[in-house]
């Protein structure tokens, strides 16, 4: 019987556990998935040698408010842009062939993340559920910074902020629900 409750209880606190992180898949693995159940994509953009990435998984990536968001609401992508995966989007595949292994700090830009126009890293990147690009957002972003964003897209108010007045009248009436 008490073996029979430890089991129980490991099989609750895994589940538990695996509750409480961002499900990352790949781009590709996000693009597949659009067409069984469309949902739009929120990439994170890092580099190996980023902190404010390295903290923007830490403090940001790490919230409960945030993760459960995410996971109701986007495929979330972790996407290295000095990485080696290959990406086929709008029919073309993306490749980073300027790569050099075991290379310190920085190295080669890979061609997706020159083809998204990134200014900096981190950037969260949000896509449409049929792939098309909608924004980048760059930089560190804390959990009630990054909820305006997700809540804007996830709802589709994006569409109706088309001046930087209705930027500031969205930021100024948003509420917000997330804890830091």
């Amino acid at each position: 019987m008490m073996k029979q409750i430890l089991i129980v209880f490991a099989v609750f606190s895994a589940a538990t556990v695996s509750a409480q992180k961002i499900n990352w898949v790949t781009m590709d693995e996000a693009l597949a998935a659009q067409t069984e159940t469309p949902k739009k994509i929120m990439m994170d953009v890092y580099t190996v040698w980023c902190g404010p990435c390295k903290l923007l998984d830490k403090n940001t990536f790490s919230n409960p408010d945030v993760i459960d968001y995410i996971n109701k609401n986007y495929y979330a992508v972790k996407f290295n842009a000095e990485g080696t995966e290959s990406i086929t989007h709008d029919g073309f595949t993306y490749t980073n062939p300027n790569y050099q292994e075991g290379r310190r700090g920085r190295n080669a830009t890979h061609f997706f993340a020159d083809a998204l126009k990134l200014q900096g890293y981190p950037s969260i990147v949000f896509f449409e559920d049929n792939g098309t690009l909608i924004q980048a957002v760059p930089g560190y972003k804390t959990p009630k910074q990054l909820e305006v964003y997700l809540k804007m897209i996830a709802t589709d108010e994006y569409l109706e902020v088309t001046t930087a007045q209705k930027w500031q009248d969205y930021q100024k009436e948003f509420k917000h629900k997330f804890k830091e």
